[in-house]
């Protein structure tokens, strides 16, 4: 599938994992289009990726917290005739601390963003590309989706929605020529965690890696992506422990991490 001039939509790219997947795709030759809020971080990248791989890259501010903006970003893709061959739902937020001290407009914003732009994104993206009988769809989880998060618990329950909604959509659409893959890394090196108030774990992987193994992964048209072995060890650990032991060993480790 990764072959030739297609296109990427890559949701969440203006830093961190997104970035990286953006700068994966074009030395793989694809052609982008970038979206996140900060056009400025957008645009700087965009015009590595032209000088550096010489592939066509849009740039589209856009806030995906917006409850219209699926289909802001469907109707700039149709105008401006980009046919999107692989959807990266990589945008998120994420919020530390315990559940009874955050805002409301915090958690309406995370949800927003992992889980409502995310829905509707796939859903409208996949059902042209049903139409092409071609497609693939890359959603970002993280190896929270497999466990209780105290002092990170909307963010891992909505990451525990998006392991669950990836795969059932994958089921849903086989057979059609769109596949859906899911990347689920751990803990990772980039400026998401400082922004959910909490400090970055030293055993933190390079969103580069991160990255790698994700592209390497859509070659292959896997269901699930889980980069490192580290991460596989968690996962394999989450399935077989008791879910409130989880929850005391994930309270343990966030707890100290939290920013004052």
């Amino acid at each position: 599938m990764l072959q030739g001039q297609r296109t990427a939509l890559v949701t969440g790219a203006s830093s961190g994992i997104g970035a990286a997947l953006a700068r994966q795709l074009a030395a793989d030759g694809w052609n982008l289009v970038l979206v996140a809020r900060n056009e400025e971080r957008l645009e700087r990248i965009a015009s590595d990726l032209r000088r550096q791989h010489a592939v066509t890259v849009d740039v589209l501010a856009q806030d995906l917290a917006q409850s219209d903006s699926a289909h802001r970003i469907l109707a700039w893709t149709r105008q401006n005739e980009r046919t999107v061959d692989l959807l990266v739902n990589n945008a998120g937020a994420g919020s530390s601390g315990p559940v009874i001290e955050a805002d409301d407009a915090v958690y309406e914003r995370l949800i927003a963003l992992n889980i409502t732009s995310l829905t509707e994104l796939s859903r409208l993206y996949a059902a042209d590309m049903v139409r092409r009988r071609q497609g693939q769809i890359l959603n970002v989880a993280s190896t929270g989706a497999y466990q209780p998060g105290p002092y990170t618990a909307v963010y891992y329950a909505a990451k525990s929605y998006v392991h669950s909604f990836s795969l059932a959509l994958a089921e849903e659409l086989r057979g059609t020529g769109v596949s859906v893959s899911l990347l689920c890394p751990g803990a990772t090196a980039t400026e998401f965690s400082s922004r959910a108030g909490k400090a970055d774990l030293t055993s933190a992987m390079p969103a580069s890696q991160v990255a790698y193994a994700a592209v390497q992964g859509l070659k292959k048209q896997q269901c699930l992506i889980i980069p490192g072995v580290s991460n596989r060890i968690v996962i394999i650990l989450s399935k077989v422990l008791p879910g409130h032991w989880l929850a005391r060993m994930v309270a343990r480790i966030q707890k100290p991490l939290l920013l004052d």
